[in-house]
């Protein structure tokens, strides 16, 4: 007798005991005591540069376009698997109980991420508001409402098959989501609530007439089950082995420009191997261009003095860390092995491919802090981040991948 309850459970327990066991793997790391020494520092610069601001500061708008990102990604954690596009299709009739605890669940989950957004957005509120912190909880619950909104459109148009429409409908959901957002942070009247609620309405129920005949796109539901499970696996896979962590591959022929300054020589075989591996596989350049990017924004608007220098360094070292996977991402390939290239080649070519990563990040983030036209920081940051990079790679690396 089939029991939708006791899958759902059984799935769900499964998971958050994986969750669980790679958890303990990545808050033993001392990466933790970086990531709280980042956030303490930004943490520092983000009240200085709120107490910089002025009252006609457009915090409203500026919390509304943030809100509207978290607002708008509302994807539901269904624990589905590769074989229930089998097993489970017959039954989609008898899983509305299994699909509403699981969009119970991600509105759980997700509800708390909205809860630190905007406990991290409130302070500037506050400082240009007259009211300060007095309808934070306000806030919540409403937020907490369109989140529930957003997740069950969000659920309705798992039954289209075009590829499109999930593109019109996360911009036309973060159009609504922003101006909704903006008109709560700017205390509205009432009436522009009461308007927004019947468009809410209307939207979900345009939807649900169009597909409550349809049935769920099983193949795209358990895609993306699969791939948020993918991202959290590359992050436990830099402080354990992950079995289940699968290769994925993007073509990326526009960075073939890159692969083509490599000379064709039998002692480049392994720099070739890195370099394309870096470029395709499982989304390492994604990772190292996140990464800077996220540093040169936070360079730029947060960090102030000597600071900065602090700051590239940390990410420099985020970065380096993040890819010393690289290197392990052969070795389960017997075919490496038959290469008639000396070894010692391999630790070299390694090291050769994350050096230039470092320090392409190492000068993106000293032409940031040029561009602030402050010069003797922007020199300061250049020649640590290049001696840091340096060290990294042939000290630290070294030790540790023949740990």
């Amino acid at each position: 007798m089939f029991d939708e309850k006791k899958l759902w459970k059984d799935r769900s327990v499964h998971r958050l005991k994986e969750f669980g066991i790679y958890l303990r793997y990545i808050l033993n790391g001392h990466l933790v005591v970086v990531l709280l020494f980042l956030i303490g520092t930004a943490a520092f610069y983000y009240q200085e540069w709120i107490s910089s601001l002025s009252q006609e500061f457009p915090a409203a708008i500026i919390i509304a376009l943030i809100m509207g990102v978290f607002l708008t990604h509302s994807p539901v954690y269904t624990f589905l698997l590769e074989a229930d596009q089998v097993f489970l299709i017959p039954l989609e009739t008898r899983l509305k109980g299994y699909f509403f605890r699981s969009g119970l669940l991600s509105l759980i989950f997700q509800g708390y991420i909205l809860l630190m957004v905007l406990a991290v957005l409130m302070p500037i509120y506050a400082h240009v508001s007259a009211n300060g912190f007095k309808s934070f909880f306000i806030f919540l619950l409403v937020l907490l409402v369109i989140k529930a909104w957003n997740l069950v459109v969000n659920w309705r148009i798992h039954y289209y098959v075009q590829p499109s429409v999930y593109v019109w409908d996360m911009f036309v959901r973060y159009f609504i989501n922003v101006i909704f957002s903006f008109l709560l942070f700017s205390n509205a009247n009432i009436l522009f609530f009461l308007i927004f609620t019947f468009i809410l309405a209307f939207y979900y129920y345009s939807f649900y007439v169009r597909t409550k005949k349809m049935g769920l796109k099983w193949d795209l539901l358990i895609a993306q089950e699969e791939k948020r499970m993918a991202s959290f696996y590359r992050l436990a896979n830099l402080f354990t082995d992950v079995p289940k962590l699968k290769d994925t591959v993007k073509r990326r022929k526009w960075l073939d420009i890159f692969i083509n300054t490599i000379s064709f020589s039998q002692n480049n075989t392994y720099r070739y191997l890195f370099a394309r591996t870096f470029l395709r596989a499982s989304d390492y350049f994604g990772l190292f261009i996140r990464l800077t990017v996220i540093g040169a924004l936070a360079l730029y608007f947060i960090s102030f003095g000597w600071g900065q220098l602090v700051l590239s360094l940390l990410f420099i070292y985020l970065t380096g860390f993040q890819l010393l996977p690289l290197w392990n991402h052969h070795q389960n390939k017997l075919w490496i092995d038959l290469y008639p290239v000396d070894p010692k080649h391999k630790m070299a070519a390694f090291q050769s491919i994350l050096k230039i990563i470092l320090f392409v990040q190492s000068t993106v983030f000293t032409l940031i802090v040029l561009i602030k036209g402050e010069w003797l920081f922007s020199l300061a940051v250049l020649i640590s981040g290049l001696l840091f990079s340096y060290l990294f790679v042939t000290v630290y690396s070294k030790k540790r991948l023949k740990a």
